[in-house]
């Protein structure tokens, strides 16, 4: 697997080797041994999928805060995204940046966003599935939003009306919000 750092403390691309044949192909799409080499350790819980119709739905910008807080492995298994990871760690040296990948069922790669970040994706495509793994369980009470074109936060979305859920067109601006994670390490 190819291991890219991006220009945000802590999250990385991930291309994995795809081995195909007359049949088509096989990859490996997480490896413990691989990541703890690394030094990424993360023991993930529960696999989700969502599934978005539409080209233009924003799905965003989500964390879970306090002991609730996820790290999340995510990956486009049909269509194509353009998926964001926020760094929202007070004192981190990329304290509210944000770095943007295309994940498509045909590249697939992955990113790898800690705990302390927001995540978000924008479907490019029609008919996106969408595959996260989380090291931590969902808890309501823990579920916040950042409003998705905040514009302390800029993101370059390359859209301005996008199809979003009821929650997520409510959600406050990042300065409104109650995010309070601290960076505590150094870069891996």
């Amino acid at each position: 697997m190819n291991v890219i750092k991006t220009n945000v403390l802590d999250v990385y691309i991930f291309e994995p080797q795809v081995f195909g044949d007359t049949r088509g192909w096989f990859m490996e799409t997480w490896s413990k041994r691989e990541m703890d080499k690394l030094g990424l350790q993360y023991n993930f819980v529960q696999d989700n999928q969502s599934f978005s119709a539409q080209k233009g739905t924003l799905r965003g910008l989500h964390f879970q805060k306090g002991k609730a807080a996820q790290a999340k492995l995510v990956r486009c298994v049909k269509g194509i995204v353009l998926d964001v990871a926020i760094d929202l760690r007070k004192g981190s040296p990329t304290y509210k940046r944000w770095e943007a990948v295309e994940l498509s069922g045909e590249n697939k790669r992955q990113l790898l966003i800690p705990r302390g970040f927001a995540h978000a994706f924008l479907t490019l495509t029609n008919d996106v599935e969408f595959i996260y793994r989380v090291d931590n369980d969902y808890c309501p009470e823990a579920e916040r939003s950042i409003k998705w074109n905040d514009e302390e936060l800029n993101i370059a979305w390359g859209i301005d009306d996008p199809i979003l859920s009821a929650k997520d067109a409510k959600a406050p601006k990042f300065c409104d919000s109650d995010a309070d994670f601290i960076y505590e390490g150094k870069e891996k």
